[in-house]
């Protein structure tokens, strides 16, 4: 078996093996890379949802209210004036007051806070945070969806947030270079659409004033965005990981539906150097959508 060690584009070094095919070797690195990288998402989606703590409280023990053999003794009045003893064991009507006066008497379970919003992504411009790419856009549309599993931090309900995209739209120039920016000597106006899919199982939603008709809120969500091409350039990936952060309000329009505004949002996507090259591209966005609460109506 004969082992080499050949120069590679940047800091990057490559071992290449004789008794492997020479395309194999070149791509095993990314390669099981991507997949590691979709497995830990995939798990993250199943497990995640598990362990996050939930608003249920544990059903109380049933608590028999009978009458002592002490209180037997009191009368009870017949419609009719007959005046009899009541019997041992029978329930009373003051002991159920007395203790839900006083707070012992409790429902047994509260129902989970949760919605589903149906939404959809709009960009309408670039700025460079976390990339360096421009001149591209990105639209999207999915299912987000809501759960108060955290509490309360800084006056807000936290929420856990899951979001699954089947439509996702690139519009990009046609002629870029390596970093995916427009290439100088190409007209910008001849553009490409690259379809695609993403998914993002970890995020988290704080939402002000929940029992308001007005709630301000502040969102992240990361996880994976994959698209038929590699982007944003021929030496990118197929599969990219995305973040996306936002703020904006929800409006309740009844018991039942809401409405998002999410004018000013940011969605980020990379492949993380999982290959020598890593372009990347952040999007200033505008995301709405119409909410639907889950389960019991909201009060």
């Amino acid at each position: 078996m004969c082992v080499r060690c050949s120069g590679g584009p940047l800091y990057f070094r490559q071992i290449e093996l004789s008794f492997l095919p020479s395309k194999l070797t070149d791509h095993w690195s990314a390669t099981w890379l991507r997949v590691l990288c979709f497995g830990l998402t995939a798990a993250a989606w199943v497990i995640a949802p598990r362990y996050v703590h939930s608003q249920e409280v544990a059903a109380l023990p049933a608590v028999a209210l009978t009458v002592t053999p002490e209180e037997t003794k009191a009368p009870v009045d017949f419609e009719d004036g007959a005046v009899a003893e009541m019997p041992a064991g029978m329930m009373t009507a003051a002991p159920v007051e007395a203790m839900a006066a006083s707070g012992d008497l409790k429902p047994g379970k509260k129902p989970v806070e949760s919605e589903i919003i149906a939404e959809g992504l709009v960009s309408y411009g670039n700025y460079k945070i976390f990339a360096s790419g421009f001149g591209e856009r990105i639209f999207t549309g999915g299912i987000e969806y809501d759960r108060h599993s955290w509490g309360y931090f800084l006056g807000a309900q936290v929420d856990y947030v899951a979001e699954f995209l089947p439509f996702v739209l690139l519009d990009k120039p046609l002629h870029v270079d390596i970093f995916g920016n427009p290439h100088p000597l190409s007209a910008e106006s001849i553009r490409q659409y690259v379809p695609g899919v993403g998914i993002s199982p970890i995020g988290f939603r704080m939402q002000w004033m929940s029992k308001r008709k007005i709630k301000p809120y502040l969102e992240a969500k990361g996880g994976i965005i994959a698209f038929t091409k590699k982007v944003p350039s021929t030496e990118a990936t197929y599969e990219n990981m995305s973040l996306q952060t936002g703020c904006g309000v929800q409006v309740k329009m009844n018991e039942r539906w809401g409405l998002r505004l999410g004018l000013f949002s940011d969605l980020h996507f990379s492949n993380g150097f999982i290959v020598p090259v890593n372009p990347g591209l952040d999007v200033m966005n505008a995301n709405l959508g119409i909410s639907y609460h889950l389960g019991q109506r909201a009060k």
